[in-house]
């Protein structure tokens, strides 16, 4: 039996994939953001806790999911995946370090989170620990969310919509309910990675009995429902800051128009073929930090706006 290696901080860095924490990363910054915009008093130590709690959040989804898709064989060299996204495909790591390794990002999540909570009360708390259990039974347990049809969906919900809900209640200890509106941009992108990665590795689950949304509806269906989203996607990306900010808005609209048209239409293209499986998800994490990016730079404006008023 081949003798494993030593889980190095490189290989560690790597199993937390960063390359995908802008699923994290901008709602966390939107929610702050969007916090300090809305005159919410959210002190700036708070913002950067949270920020590391989400950070740490998806880092221990990515290298829980590492370990369950390992010892269930649904990675392998074969299979269309970047070096990157398998670690322990393509390094001989002991997979039990993995998975300890994920517990550890989730424990150290906590402690950030709770750090930047504690003094709102347990609304901010409460919220953060639906998402933390989210966390460990997406990957873990006798079912877990990644191999049911509701990922997409999930995965949007909780990082797109519960993270910017936590730090807007973490400010005061109320509920912002308008958020989660204005987080519709962020959940449509995020659950777009996920139908990405889902529909590129389509073929695989079903081999491996893994029965996410594309693999339940098939590609033709995968593909009407993924241009409707992104169609969906890109009409809010231009009108919410119009709503939210009026004529402040508009200018980040035209921007939005100028320079996201044309990263949506090769999305448009996209074919959700595992062959082409890298290729697609590098687009769609580039189209949403492009697209989600203008749009949160548009509440960033606004608050710079109304510093300057004073």
């Amino acid at each position: 039996m081949e003798k494993t290696v030593r889980l190095t901080p490189r290989l560690a860095v790597q199993l937390a994939a960063p390359h995908t924490w802008v699923a994290s990363v901008f709602p966390a910054v939107f929610g702050t953001v969007f916090s300090f915009s809305s005159g919410y008093l959210l002190h700036w130590l708070q913002s950067i806790a949270l920020l590391l709690a989400c950070i740490f959040m998806q880092s221990s989804v990515n290298a829980l999911n590492d370990y369950i898709d390992f010892i269930k064989g649904t990675d392998s060299a074969e299979e269309n995946v970047e070096i990157s996204d398998a670690t322990l495909v393509y390094n001989n790591i002991n997979p039990k370090h993995a998975f300890i390794l994920g517990l550890v990002y989730l424990a150290i999540g906590a402690v950030f989170g709770l750090f930047g909570c504690i003094q709102s009360g347990w609304l901010p708390i409460g919220i953060g620990v639906v998402g933390g259990l989210v966390v460990l039974i997406y990957s873990c347990g006798p079912l877990p969310i990644s191999y049911l049809p509701l990922g997409e969906i999930l995965s949007g919900i909780v990082m797109g919509g519960l993270i910017p809900l936590t730090i807007t209640a973490a400010a005061d200890g109320k509920w912002h309910g308008e958020v989660l509106f204005y987080s519709l941009p962020l959940i449509l992108g995020i659950a777009l990675i996920m139908m990405t990665n889902n529909g590129s590795d389509m073929e695989k689950d079903i081999h491996a009995k893994r029965h996410t949304l594309p693999a339940l509806i098939g590609r033709k269906k995968t593909l009407e429902i993924y241009r409707l989203l992104i169609r969906i996607w890109f009409v809010l990306l231009c009108i919410f800051p119009m709503l939210r900010l009026g004529l402040i808005g508009g200018v980040g609209t035209f921007f939005c128009l100028l320079i996201v048209r044309k990263v949506f239409r090769c999305l448009l293209q996209s074919e959700l073929v595992p062959e082409k499986r890298i290729i697609q998800m590098k687009s769609i994490v580039k189209a949403n930090i492009i697209g989600n990016g203008v749009y949160i730079l548009t509440f960033v404006v606004q608050w710079m706006v109304e510093i300057f008023r004073g």
